[in-house]
C-alpha cells in the first residue's frame, strides 16, 4: 500500500511542476522532496517523473499515479469528514485562512471572543495575501479579495473594500497636501502595496502614467508594513477606509482615485457538514455584516462619516483593537512602617 505522505508530496510536486516551488509552499527543501520521490518510485520500481531545467515531467506511469493520487486526496477527505462528524460538536480544530491586512487588523483581534464562546475550539488562522488551496485542505475557510475561480468551491460575497489614498500628519508637515491628481504625480512620493489579491500593480499602471523609480518611494509586499511605511511619513499610499479606526491620525485625501475589492468567502462544499467549521463560517459572515459595519458596504463610506455612520456608541478604535475600555481598579501600595513608628 502507498505511503500517503509521499503520496501527498508526488501531488504537490506533479501539480506545482517544479521541485523548487514545491519546496517553498511545503516550507521544506527540494533536495528532500527529491529522496521522498525517489523513495515512492524505488518503492514500485518505476520512474514517475523526469527532471529538466525548467522542472519536471510526468512520465506516462507518472500520469497514472497522478489520478490514483487524486482519489486518494479525495477519500483522505472523506476520512477526514467521517472522523470529524464522529467527534463532539464544535470541538477540534478549525483552519481560516485571510489576507494579511483583513486577518491582522480586523479578524484576529475578533476571533478571542470567538474562542471564549467556544473554548473548545482551536483556531488556526492564516494570514497570507496568497489564496489558500480549500480544495487540498490547506484550510477549512477562506476570505479572499478575489472570486475564487473553481467552481467545485462554495462561495459567498460577504463585502466589499473600499481604498482611497491616505497621508501622514508628518508627510504634510514637509510636502504638503496634494491640490489634485495631477499636483499628487508630479511633486509628491508614494507607496504601494504589491502583493496577490490586491491588484496593486494594475491599479498603478492605470492612473500613475509613469515609471515608479522617482515617484514611488516604497514599494511593499503585507499590509502591516504598507500602513506602517504611510503612516511614518514614506509616502502617500492607498489603503481600506476603516483604517482611522485603527487609531492613527491618517489623513483621506479626496483626488478622485479610490478602487474596491469585493470580499469573498470560500469553501468546500462538504466542509459545512462539519458542526465547527459551519459555526465558523457563521460568524465570519457575521464579521462583515454592512448593515452593522459600514465600511464593508458595497457602497462607499468616507472615512469621516464612519463613525456617525456606525450605529453603535463605542468608539471603533476599540472596535479594531478587540477590546473595549474599561476602568481599571486603583492599585494600592502598602509599605512597612518606618522604624519610628510612622507610616510612609
Amino acid at each position: 500500500m502507498a505511503d500517503w505522505d509521499l503520496v501527498r508530496i508526488f501531488l504537490e510536486v506533479a501539480r506545482i511542476g517544479s521541485f523548487r516551488a514545491a519546496a517553498e509552499r511545503l516550507n521544506m527543501s527540494a533536495n528532500f522532496l527529491s529522496k521522498r520521490i525517489s523513495a515512492l518510485e524505488n518503492a514500485y520500481k518505476a520512474t514517475l517523473m523526469t527532471r529538466h531545467v525548467d522542472g519536471i515531467r510526468l512520465t506516462p506511469e507518472g500520469l497514472k499515479v497522478l489520478e490514483a493520487a487524486k482519489r486518494m486526496e479525495e477519500a483522505s477527505f472523506a476520512m477526514d469528514l467521517a472522523l470529524n462528524q464522529a467527534t463532539p460538536a464544535l470541538s477540534g480544530e478549525v483552519r481560516l485562512a485571510v489576507t494579511e491586512g483583513l486577518g491582522t487588523f480586523w479578524l484576529a483581534p475578533r476571533l478571542v471572543e470567538f474562542q471564549r464562546a467556544y473554548p473548545g475550539l482551536l483556531v488556526d488562522l492564516k494570514c497570507e495575501m496568497r489564496s489558500a488551496d480549500l480544495l487540498r485542505l490547506e484550510a477549512d475557510v477562506a476570505v479572499q479579495l478575489e472570486e475564487p475561480g473553481n467552481p467545485d468551491l462554495k462561495r459567498i460575497k460577504i463585502g466589499r473594500l473600499h481604498v482611497m489614498p491616505f497621508v501622514s500628519p508628518s508627510y504634510v508637515e514637509i510636502y504638503g497636501l496634494p491640490k489634485d491628481l495631477d499636483d499628487l504625480k508630479q511633486n509628491h512620493r508614494i507607496v504601494i502595496q504589491d502583493a496577490e489579491q490586491t491588484k496593486g500593480k494594475e491599479i498603478y499602471d492605470r492612473y500613475s502614467g509613469r515609471e515608479q523609480v522617482g515617484f514611488v518611494a516604497m514599494r511593499n509586499n503585507v499590509s502591516t508594513a504598507h500602513l506602517w511605511s504611510i503612516a511614518k511619513g514614506a509616502g502617500i499610499g492607498w489603503l481600506p477606509t476603516y483604517v482611522p479606526a485603527l487609531g492613527d491620525p491618517l489623513i483621506p485625501l479626496d483626488v478622485g482615485v479610490k478602487f474596491e475589492l469585493d470580499i469573498w468567502l470560500a469553501y468546500h462544499p462538504d466542509a459545512k457538514k462539519i458542526p465547527r467549521v459551519r459555526q465558523l463560517i457563521e460568524w465570519v459572515v457575521q464579521s462583515f455584516e454592512g448593515r452593522k459595519y459600514p465600511w464593508f458596504r458595497d457602497e462607499f463610506v468616507h472615512p469621516n462619516d464612519l463613525q456617525k455612520s456606525y450605529k453603535e456608541a463605542e468608539p471603533l478604535v476599540n472596535l479594531f483593537a478587540g477590546f473595549k475600555k474599561v476602568s481599571r481598579p486603583k492599585v494600592v501600595r502598602i509599605f512597612p512602617n518606618r522604624a519610628d513608628g510612622t507610616d510612609r
